[in-house]
């Protein structure tokens, strides 16, 4: 899925016309990130409630090491799914005021082939690049 044309902003501080369909979009891609957060979140739990149903000592028990290293992948897949659910729900926010893809850095326009493959990006390539992002 990529961005409308345009980042919704007219220069002057107002979104231009193409606001709704970019904020529609971000909303679709955040909710879609919500439904996988939601979903790694009950197989944690479900790991969780397995390992405390069988008393395993991850010490020593062959499989423990597996389970320990499982539930550490969910806990991270879940954090990184809270980080970027965090970032479009910002992008729809600046969508909605009329700031969206322009640089928080710069001021500049971020280039609509960033904001297609980064809908959530603050930074122009140039900005980002800088800072190492």
């Amino acid at each position: 899925m990529t961005p409308p044309h345009g980042s919704g902003h007219s220069g002057d501080g107002r979104a231009g016309p193409d606001r709704a369909p970019l904020v529609a979009l971000l909303t679709e891609q955040r909710d879609g990130v919500l439904v996988q957060l939601s979903d790694l979140s009950a197989d944690l739990a479900g790991l969780i409630a397995a390992g405390e149903s069988v008393a395993t000592d991850d010490e020593h028990d062959p499989e423990g090491t597996t389970i320990a290293f499982e539930r550490a992948q969910l806990a991270s897949l879940i954090e990184t799914a809270q980080a970027r659910a965090a970032e479009l729900g910002e992008a729809i926010a600046r969508a909605a005021s009329g700031d969206y893809g322009l640089c928080q850095s710069c001021g500049q326009p971020i280039g609509a082939e960033r904001l297609a493959a980064r809908p959530e990006a603050t930074a122009c390539i140039t900005c980002a690049t800088r800072r190492g992002r």
